[in-house]
């Protein structure tokens, strides 16, 4: 009864229900339609072949269906998908649904003996990988020409042609890529993606993992390199700078006060007030020097003073010993003054030698130290009484200097 003009399957049903003998009905391409309703259709229990293919079937017409029908061709219709809950075909072997709209491949719910499934060219894109477990009787299924997406959740389906030995119809040829643009016309054996792309947990567990390592790194190299220390120092600086700009102009003073700013440890406080001062300040080239214990302003803070203090003196004149290094301010006095060597292009930097310092001693945080005592030339204060005149003469020609 092909390529006539039928409209209802309820009504088709009906006129084969009193045929006892008919087992293969033909009825493709027509007009048939099924919108399901109280009506049961009547189907002859001897029919065991149907085809229903080229008509205007949808989902609905999984209800009325023959109770005995080994081979159904449902092909090129208007069905989306396969309802769960549909009357049982025991005895279904053999299904068509090519060219229609199945999104997924349809489980075997209902069709406990089915072995051949027909989906080609339908909206697939990526089936499900439990197929052949639902449907443990198939063996063979003919899925090929849909538009495949190549993404991670087709790698399950792929693997089912290792599994299902040899009952994809039409591997690999049939079994292209349609999506992404670039994968366009690749076939599915020759999509692969790493186990780690395709894995959101280890995806997540690795890139956790690399974060927490590139944490650690960063943090073991600022702890190494004094880096907080510095950014801290960096901010100090910043906001006096920033007060000393923002003050009232009677409160900024001459750029020039002293002749140089001494930096010292306290444990050599007694060679500063005893050898260095007094040989610098008497005489008729008086020098005259800044010195934190009669020169910083009370008031300010520790760190601002020092910077006040290097800034309004033309040299910085630091005594070098291996109480030096240990002393936490005079780092910050030495970072200032080699701060202002750098932004002034001056050659404002006095090392005086007391004492020679192992290189072990030096901390890591001290780089600019070995790196200055590497590059500039230092006075090494003599134990002989008779050089000790020499090397005030050249520290006083070091800092020779008329001030305003």
């Amino acid at each position: 009864l092909q390529k006539n003009k039928f409209e209802s399957l309820l009504k088709a049903s009906f006129m084969t229900s009193r045929m006892k003998s008919l087992q293969y009905l033909d009825m493709s391409s027509n007009l048939l339609r099924y919108d399901g309703g109280d009506a049961q259709c009547r189907w002859a229990e001897s029919l065991s072949e149907l085809d229903l293919s080229s008509n205007q079937l949808a989902d609905a017409v999984f209800g009325c269906l023959p109770v005995n029908v080994r081979k159904l061709v449902l092909q090129n219709n208007q069905i989306s998908n396969v309802p769960r809950g549909v009357a049982e075909l025991k005895s279904l072997e053999e299904l068509n649904l090519a060219s229609n709209r199945l999104a997924d491949l349809p489980g075997c719910g209902g069709f406990t003996s089915l072995q051949l499934l027909n989906v080609e060219m339908n909206s697939i894109l990526t089936p499900s990988a439990d197929f052949f477990q639902s449907c443990p009787r198939v063996r063979e299924l003919q899925a090929g020409h849909n538009p495949f997406k190549c993404s991670c959740e087709l790698q399950a389906f792929i693997g089912l042609e290792r599994r299902a030995g040899g009952k994809l119809f039409g591997w690999p040829a049939a079994y292209v890529c349609e999506y992404p643009e670039g994968l366009r016309g690749t076939q599915l054996q020759d999509f692969h993606l790493s186990p780690l792309a395709c894995n959101t947990a280890l995806l997540l567990a690795t890139a956790l993992l690399l974060t927490l390592l590139l944490v650690a790194a960063v943090a073991f190299l600022c702890i190494r390199l004094d880096v907080p220390w510095y950014v801290r120092m960096t901010w100090q600086w910043t906001q006096t700078k920033r007060r000393a700009w923002h003050s009232p102009p009677g409160e900024q003073g001459p750029a020039l006060q002293f002749h140089a700013f001494i930096s010292y440890s306290e444990r050599d406080a007694p060679w500063v007030k005893n050898e260095l001062i007094p040989s610098l300040e008497r005489g008729e080239d008086c020098v005259r020097l800044c010195q934190h214990e009669r020169n910083f302003v009370p008031g300010k803070s520790i760190v601002e003073n020092i910077i006040n203090c290097i800034e309004k003196s033309y040299k910085s004149i630091f005594v070098l010993s291996p109480n030096f290094v240990q002393s936490e301010w005079c780092h910050y006095e030495l970072y200032f003054a080699h701060h202002k060597l750098f932004s002034e292009n001056s050659n404002s930097l006095i090392l005086i030698l007391l004492e020679p310092i192992p290189p072990y001693l030096i901390p890591a945080r001290y780089h600019k130290l070995k790196a200055l005592m590497a590059k500039r030339t230092y006075l090494e204060w003599p134990k002989e009484r008779s050089k000790r005149p020499l090397f005030w003469a050249n520290l006083r020609a070091a800092i020779s200097i008329n001030l305003p």
